[in-house]
């Protein structure tokens, strides 16, 4: 394990090209977090005769963000350590495995970290549990052992969402078409014949995207961060330069009469396109809007060569009560497979200061919660 110090170029092409890499293990990514108190610490990990790879070559990397946590009554400076969406690297490797998980334990209590928090994109199995499409990972219930052997926690904060639904896009515009359900492939030629037009967006629709974005939180109940967070994200990937390994996004904006009344971000990164972030008005919900906009955001998605659309988010329990249902629902229509991932693990490197950790966080998250969604509703009356 040793410090990256190279360019952020160089961090993306090598991310790019290792197995299970993920959007928020970019350096754009890491740069936005910079801005919000967190320290990007890149690491690698290069290739050794016990990995059985011969040396030389990079075979693991993670940006691990630290932040300081300090505790009012104790002189030590405690941080906490997390790694979203990492390491990135081939968790087959039973050797390099064992090297990594390793190296982060040790470093964690070297930076007297209360804890190390990482959610790899580490698959555990595919399909909703208990149907016929369900699929199980034999490494990933490997690794999920070894955790616990180690004494990692499942945590009790999931900073990402545990499940997705991935479309392939591998297949041709039609049979990919053919594979949403009936009546998402009525809704988006409904849109269609009802005026709905969808243009790509740009840095001056951003106020709009806003707006648009803080009134969907308000109808549909989700917290927000506050609006310089989105303008900081969307800002940062929509202009980032254009090269093969460097993140995007671009807003696709759907508009009736040149009304705007819903929009998506699609976000891209290799070989994989992400929807982070979409948002709608009530005005002209009845001409399907969001159908057509995910169905441009799939063509989009091919045309610039990804292989895979990520529609971000699916319940952790697959029943009515979940929050996530009917926003599972919508995405299921579109054909996407269940990806089930090994979630959030944390290594309590000082288990005392741990526990006064997760019992307190909760409580703080809630109250950041309820001032999260009065600002926001401030901020849509000025």
């Amino acid at each position: 394990m040793k410090a990256f110090s190279g360019q952020p170029s160089e961090w993306n092409k090598l991310v790019s090209e290792l197995p299970n890499s993920h959007i928020l293990q970019s350096w754009e990514w890491a740069d936005v977090k910079a801005i919000y108190g967190w320290k990007p610490i890149p690491f690698i990990w290069e290739a050794s005769q016990a990995d059985n790879s011969g040396g030389g070559f990079i075979v693991a990397a993670a940006i691990i963000l630290k932040r300081v946590v300090p505790i009012k009554g104790f002189s030590a400076r405690l941080c906490i350590l997390y790694i979203p969406k990492g390491p990135v690297m081939d968790w087959k490797d039973q050797g390099l495995r064992h090297r990594v998980l390793n190296d982060l334990q040790r470093y964690a209590k070297d930076q007297r970290a209360i804890f190390i928090k990482m959610d790899p994109d580490l698959v555990l199995g595919t399909g909703i549990p208990g149907t016929e499409e369900q699929r199980d990972s034999d490494i990933g219930l490997v690794v999920k052992d070894e955790l616990m052997a180690r004494k990692w926690v499942f945590s009790s904060d999931q900073i990402q969402f545990r499940n997705t639904a991935m479309i392939d896009l591998s297949p041709t515009e039609d049979e990919i078409k053919a594979n949403f359900k009936q009546k998402t492939r009525y809704n988006i030629n409904l849109a269609s014949r009802k005026g709905v037009i969808v243009r790509p967006g740009t840095l001056e629709d951003l106020n709009l995207l806003y707006n648009m974005y803080a009134e969907t939180s308000i109808r549909d109940g989700f917290v927000t961060r506050d609006e310089s967070y989105y303008r900081t994200v969307w800002k940062s990937f929509m202009s980032a330069p254009k090269s093969d390994n460097t993140p995007f996004a671009l807003p696709l904006i759907a508009e009736v009469e040149s009304e705007p009344v819903a929009a998506v971000f699609v976000f891209g990164f290799a070989s994989r396109a992400y929807y982070l972030y979409g948002m709608s008005r009530d005005a002209h919900r009845e001409k399907m809007p969001n159908y057509l906009l995910q169905w441009e955001a799939i063509r989009l998605a091919r045309e610039v060569g990804c292989l895979h659309y990520d529609l971000w988010g699916a319940p952790d329990e697959f029943n009515e009560k979940d929050s996530l249902w009917g926003v599972f629902r919508f995405k299921e229509g579109l054909g996407g497979l269940v990806i089930r991932t090994l979630g959030a693990w944390d290594f309590p490197a000082n288990p005392f200061f741990y526990q006064v950790y997760t019992h307190t966080l909760p409580k703080i998250l809630n109250l950041m919660r309820l001032r999260g969604k009065s600002q926001t509703k401030r901020s849509l009356e000025n």
